[in-house]
């Protein structure tokens, strides 16, 4: 019974998610069974649903316009300049240990992780081929830059850790079209596409509020946008068997725990002795208050380091 309704709400999120969101309490502690879906929904859901694969697909681009009429309806949330902007605060604090998210255009670094160099405002890797997609879809716009010449190159090492043909003059033609504008609306617009736009959008038709859909994002950051079990869309499938998401008629708060306790799990898999304070002192401590919107004043604490916004 729950896998069908996971794999039901996973794949298509329905039109009347706006009616539960915004006429529930804050953070009902019900455990009703949600919205009722027609015969002919249900056919269509059952025939579309792929869980966590069907979740990432619609993210991706595959929601219909009921989807967006819903979202239209809803509040801002993280999509509200000063909230997106705070969000990518508290994600500079954990990935470059700063506020000034805006410095880490240039970043780039091999940090011993297995996938190669990580770069970028958001952590794109030449492992993992979100920075090489970056680079394709910037030199289409843009073909006289100085990554141009490295597509080849990134194009080999894809899926590995390996510097070759990009050492020793990648890093440094990073760092000098980092410099760019229009290289930094490239960053900006792949995180949007890629990791922020997907997270927040689902989140939303998860019925949940500004903190909940920041960890969503900032679980999309660092597991990636994969279906496998310690990867975001897989992780959520995996917290919506655990406990009910807001839309499904069960408390934010016990889901978002829920989600975290997945999460951190998931980051001691990848490394058993891997830092978790990004969830710990951070958006655990935030949930504990109690503040599901995410409210200014904030302060929290990644790595030991102690951060501030007023």
């Amino acid at each position: 019974m729950k896998r069908a309704r996971l794999l039901l709400f996973a794949a298509v999120p329905v039109v009347v998610t706006a009616s539960v969101y915004l006429l529930a309490p804050e953070d009902s502690g019900a455990g009703g069974a949600g919205p009722d879906l027609s015969t002919a929904y249900r056919a269509q859901a059952a025939q579309d649903a792929k869980g966590a694969q069907g979740a990432k697909a619609w993210a991706e681009g595959a929601g219909n316009a009921a989807d967006d009429e819903v979202l239209a309806d809803l509040p801002p949330g993280l999509d509200a300049p000063a909230k997106k902007d705070l969000a990518q605060q508290l994600v500079a604090s954990a990935e470059n240990s700063t506020l000034n998210w805006r410095s880490a255009y240039a970043y780039i670094e091999d940090i011993g992780d297995g996938q190669g160099y990580t770069a970028g405002l958001i952590g794109f890797c030449t492992g993992t081929h979100d920075l090489l997609t970056l680079v394709e879809r910037y030199t289409k716009a843009l073909p006289d830059n100085a990554l141009a010449t490295y597509i080849p190159a990134l194009r080999e090492v894809d899926g590995t850790d390996s510097h070759e043909g990009l050492d020793p003059g990648f890093t440094a033609a990073w760092k000098k079209e980092a410099a760019r504008p229009a290289f930094q609306k490239a960053q900006d617009a792949e995180r949007d596409r890629v990791y922020f736009d997907p997270a927040v959008r689902l989140a939303k038709l998860d019925g949940l509020g500004a903190l909940g859909q920041f960890v969503y994002y900032d679980a999309m950051v660092f597991h990636g946008p994969g279906t496998d079990a310690t990867s975001f869309y897989g992780m959520r499938e995996r917290a919506l068997h655990k406990a009910d998401s807001p839309t499904e008629g069960g408390s934010e708060k016990a889901y978002l725990d829920a989600f975290l306790d997945i999460r951190r799990a998931a980051m001691k898999t990848r490394d058993a002795d891997i830092d978790t304070s990004r969830v710990d002192t951070a958006q655990r401590r935030f949930l504990n208050e109690g503040n599901l919107d995410l409210r200014t004043p904030l302060e929290w604490q990644v790595y030991g380091e102690t951060f501030k916004v007023p």
